[in-house]
């Protein structure tokens, strides 16, 4: 049974960019995961300052074990300082993870 994993990222609307640039940057790194099936970076449209990361995944024993992989712990670390700049900083003040599990809906 497919299950959704969401992670919603409270972004300041300055730092907005500044995230999707970075989920850019580590397009792909998760697609090969054993019983992943798919990601979403939705931006808010309105006046919310939520992001959500949306991923999909053959069960709970595929993401659980992608989330404690070395590879996620990659993808989730602070970018290096690059030529004597500074560590990048976090872009989002808060996160939750959420889990749901497809109840319903269209194949259209």
């Amino acid at each position: 049974m497919t299950i959704i994993k969401i992670n919603a990222i409270t972004v300041p609307a300055d730092n907005g960019d500044e995230l999707a640039r970075r989920f850019a940057a580590r397009a792909g790194a998760v697609d090969d995961a054993p019983g992943f099936e798919g990601f979403e970076l939705l931006q808010p449209t309105d006046d919310r300052s939520t992001w959500l990361v949306i991923t999909r995944w053959a069960d709970e024993e595929s993401f659980q074990a992608w989330s404690t992989s070395p590879a996620f712990a990659h993808g989730h670390r602070s970018e290096a300082p690059q030529d004597g700049k500074p560590t990048a900083r976090p872009v989002g003040v808060s996160s939750e993870l959420w889990s749901y599990a497809v109840a319903g809906g269209s194949n259209s």
